[in-house]
């Protein structure tokens, strides 16, 4: 899944949730998205924090809030 892909997935996610903070969206996508793909994204995360191990669900979690964060760009 691609970057733009998981926030297009994030965004939506939020749409059908919009009384969530981004932490619990991010949980939503994680687990809508699989087992498969949690695994990519807290490898991708624990690959970026120079670690070797790391509890999957949350580090899925925390990669789907990079990407968001980084692409939404800097805070106004």
């Amino acid at each position: 899944m691609t970057d733009e892909e998981l926030v297009v997935e994030f965004a939506l996610t939020r749409l059908d949730n919009p009384g969530l903070d981004l932490e619990e969206v991010a949980a939503l996508v994680v687990r809508r998205v699989g087992a498969d793909r949690m695994l990519e994204f807290a490898s991708r995360n624990l690959a970026t924090r120079g670690e070797l191990r790391g509890a999957v669900f949350p580090s899925a979690v925390e990669h789907v809030l990079r990407v968001v964060l980084t692409l939404r760009g800097p805070a106004d």
